[in-house]
C-alpha cells in the first residue's frame, strides 16, 4: 500500500512538468506558422465535396488539406526552416533545445 501511494504521489508532481515540457510557447507556435506559410501547398482544382486531400512531403505526412486553413510543416520541414531561421527567435522558442527538432544529418 505504501509503494502505491508513493507512485502516485510522484505521478503527481511529474506530471505537470511533463505537459510543460512538451506545450510549446508561444514563440515556436509562431514560428510553426511561419514555416507553413512559407511551405504553403496549393491545388490546381478546388476539392470536391465528398473529397479529402491528404498532404505529404518527401514521403512525410503533414496533414489533410482543408479549405481556408494552412497545412502544418512536417518535422523535418520545421527542423530546416529552424536551421535558416533568425537564431534569437529561436532561442526564445526553445530556450534550452529541448524539444527542438534537429535537421537530418548528412550522409557523407
Amino acid at each position: 500500500m505504501k509503494r502505491i501511494l508513493i507512485s502516485a504521489a510522484v505521478l503527481a508532481l511529474v506530471a505537470p512538468l511533463a505537459q510543460a515540457a512538451t506545450a510549446e510557447n508561444a514563440d515556436a507556435k509562431a514560428l510553426r506558422a511561419e514555416c507553413a506559410t512559407q511551405h504553403a501547398v496549393k491545388f490546381e482544382q478546388p476539392a470536391d465535396a465528398n473529397e479529402y486531400r491528404f498532404v505529404y512531403n518527401r514521403g512525410e505526412y503533414r496533414g489533410e488539406a482543408t479549405g481556408g486553413a494552412s497545412v502544418a510543416c512536417g518535422q523535418t520541414q520545421y527542423a530546416e526552416y529552424l536551421a535558416s531561421a533568425d537564431p534569437v527567435r529561436v532561442m526564445n522558442a526553445y530556450p534550452t533545445a529541448a524539444g527542438r527538432p534537429q535537421p537530418a544529418k548528412k550522409a557523407k
